[in-house]
């Protein structure tokens, strides 16, 4: 039986972040399966303003009663909410009004996120948001019916913050056709080795800790985002490529020694498991994310010390044990089905 699923959500086309391609695919996966989707974002609202400190994130103003003429002309069987901006709440308090069960996700620790922002500017405002912030994003999933989840350390810090949510895992996955092992066909003139970060360009993902780690070869970052043009100026020496999608994009994963993951606030990182199926070793924090993803030492190296982690990673040998790693446990379709069993 055909089922209509309508997600919600505040991150969405145009912008390119992890939640955008978990959902794209997603989306795909359920489609091939026969069940329409609909996914309701921030550019079909005529107003909205940028998100401070993330200016590709628009908040929708007062989406509600367009939101609700949207819902109900799809008339969805079952409804997804997967953010926690202004959408999400229009969309949770839609749900809650109408009796209706709603399942969501927890993808962005925006707890860390906005007191970072806060004590950027008085440090000792950190806890004190930080605290504010998961009092909030557990009050939003508390009504919610499954929240889906990525990894076990995810699961175990919500728990640690009082969520009762029934948790259900959903993995993520990697488009093999793009990102596979191959030839090297870029970055043949930069200085060896060359040490690769992809992703957004900003203050959580804690990259002064990569720019500044001590490295003979090269260092390269794929994005863009808010803080780069300050690193730019700061640290010359690396380079920034901008954004890159595709299979421009695996052959920067291709063409580099080692891929280092610095930030610790992720709660998955697909660009992990893109490295390691383009046969990339990563160097990366024993956190949330890579923890739950380098399990074994084929894969890569977790060290307090980033340089550490990385100058060891880049000689471990077995590209395609990585790459065959990805295959047989990321797969969108497997995603795909975990989210309709769920539903």
């Amino acid at each position: 039986m055909s089922i209509k699923v309508l997600i919600i959500s505040d991150a969405w086309y145009p912008q390119i972040n992890g939640v955008v391609r978990t959902y794209e695919h997603l989306r795909d996966e359920l489609e091939a399966m026969n069940h329409p989707v609909e996914i309701i974002g921030p550019a079909d609202f005529a107003v909205s303003m940028p998100t401070p400190f993330y200016p590709e994130i628009r908040l929708v103003i007062n989406p509600y009663k367009r939101l609700m003429r949207m819902i109900e002309d799809f008339a969805p069987n079952k409804i997804h909410i997967a953010t926690e901006g202004p959408l999400g709440w229009a969309g949770r308090r839609y749900c809650i009004k109408n009796n209706l069960p709603f399942s969501t996700s927890y993808h962005t620790q925006f707890p860390d996120y906005v007191a970072k922002r806060f004590s950027w500017l008085i440090p000792p405002l950190y806890n004190i948001v930080h605290r504010m912030a998961i009092r909030i994003v557990r009050h939003f999933h508390a009504t919610s019916s499954i929240l889906y989840i990525a990894t076990n350390s995810l699961e175990k810090q919500l728990k640690g913050w009082g969520f009762q949510t029934p948790m259900v895992r959903l993995t993520r996955g990697v488009n093999f056709s793009i990102f596979h092992t191959g030839e090297k066909t870029r970055l043949k003139n930069y200085k060896k080795p060359i040490a690769l970060y992809v992703g957004r360009i900003a203050i959580e993902k804690n990259l002064e800790d990569f720019l500044k780690m001590p490295w003979e070869g090269t260092k390269i970052l794929v994005g863009d985002g808010p803080a780069r043009l300050q690193l730019q100026k700061r640290y010359s020496e690396a380079k920034f490529v901008g954004k890159k999608t595709g299979r421009e994009l695996a052959d920067y994963y291709r063409s580099s020694d080692v891929f280092v993951f610095p930030s610790k606030t992720d709660t998955f990182g697909i660009v992990l498991i893109e490295a390691l199926a383009c046969g990339l070793p990563v160097a990366a924090y024993n956190v949330m994310g890579p923890k739950d993803i380098i399990t074994m030492p084929v894969l890569g190296v977790l060290d307090d010390d980033l340089a550490t982690a990385a100058r060891k990673a880049m000689n471990i040998p077995g590209a395609e044990e990585r790459s065959m790693h990805v295959q047989n446990n990321y797969s969108w379709n497997e995603a795909g089905k975990q989210f309709l069993r769920a539903l």
